[in-house]
C-alpha cells in the first residue's frame, strides 16, 4: 500500500470522481475526512472506508465559506493528528453563454471552484509547513483552456491552474508538493446529464474514442499522494484520453 497510515482530506468527496480518490486513497492505506455540502453522501462514502478498514471521517463543509474550510482543518488535525494529503475536488457548474451569464452564476462558481481551493489550500498549509511535509492534489478541468458556455468554470479551473503553480513555488522548500490534475470527459452524474447529440460529439474528440472513469483520475491522484511523486510538483496532468492534444 502505496498510502500506509497516511491522513487525508478529500472534499466533494459525496460522488462522483470525489467518491472515486476517497475509496482509492483509502484502498491504499490512508484515513480519509469525506468533505461535501451533502452529508448523507459522505456518510456513505465513509461507510465504505471503514469496511476497507481504515478509518473514514464524514463531514459536512461548504468550502466557499471560509469558517466551515478553517473548521474542517481543525477537526481533520484533532481527529488524525496530522493532515498529509488535501484533495481539491469540490466543485460546481452553473453554465450559460457569456451575454446570458448572470452575476450569480458567476460569483458562485468562483466562489467554489477556485476560492474555496484557496481557503482549503491555505489552511491545510499551514499544518504541512509545521510537518515539514504534505501532497496537494487541485483537481481543475480540461476546460481550463476555455469552453464555448463555461466563462465561469473555464475562468476558475484556469485560476486553480495559476494558485497551484504559485503555491507549489513556495511551498516546496517545505516539503510539500502541489499538482494539478484535469480530467477530460469522465463518466459522472454531471456528464450523464449531457444532451446524448452533444455527448456524441464530445466522444468523437476524444483519440481514444471513449469516456473516462472516475478511477482514471483517482488512480493519478494517489500516484500524486504517494512518494513515488516527491519530485513531481506544480505539474498539470490531464487525464482524458487525449481530449486536449
Amino acid at each position: 500500500m502505496r498510502l500506509k497510515d497516511k491522513k487525508a482530506v478529500v472534499t466533494g468527496a459525496a460522488r462522483g470522481i470525489g467518491k472515486a480518490i476517497s475509496l482509492k486513497l483509502a484502498q491504499e492505506g490512508a484515513d480519509v475526512v469525506v468533505a461535501d455540502i451533502n452529508i448523507e453522501g459522505v456518510e456513505g462514502v465513509a461507510s465504505q472506508i471503514e469496511k476497507m478498514g481504515r478509518k473514514g471521517y464524514p463531514l459536512k463543509v461548504d468550502v466557499s465559506k471560509r469558517q466551515e474550510v478553517e473548521k474542517m482543518i481543525i477537526s481533520a488535525k484533532e481527529k488524525m493528528g496530522r493532515i498529509d494529503i488535501l484533495v481539491n475536488n469540490a466543485g460546481i457548474n452553473r453554465d450559460a453563454m457569456l451575454h446570458k451569464m448572470t452575476d450569480e452564476n458567476w460569483h458562485e462558481v468562483i466562489a467554489v471552484n477556485l476560492t474555496g481551493v484557496f481557503f482549503c489550500i491555505r489552511e491545510a498549509a499551514k499544518v504541512m509547513r509545521d510537518q515539514g511535509y504534505g501532497r496537494i492534489i487541485n483537481i481543475s478541468s480540461a476546460s481550463w483552456m476555455g469552453n464555448i458556455g463555461q466563462a465561469n468554470y473555464s475562468a476558475a479551473k484556469a485560476g486553480v491552474v495559476g494558485l497551484s503553480k504559485t503555491a507549489a513555488r513556495e511551498l516546496a522548500r517545505k516539503g510539500i508538493t502541489v499538482n494539478v490534475v484535469c480530467p477530460g470527459f469522465i463518466d459522472t452524474e454531471m456528464t450523464r446529464a449531457v444532451p446524448e447529440k452533444i455527448r456524441t460529439k464530445i466522444i468523437e474528440k476524444i483519440p481514444m474514442g471513449e469516456v473516462g472513469k472516475p478511477e482514471d483520475v483517482a488512480n493519478m491522484v494517489a500516484f500524486l499522494a504517494s512518494d513515488e511523486a516527491r519530485y513531481v510538483t506544480g505539474a498539470i496532468i490531464d487525464v482524458g484520453g487525449g481530449l486536449v492534444l
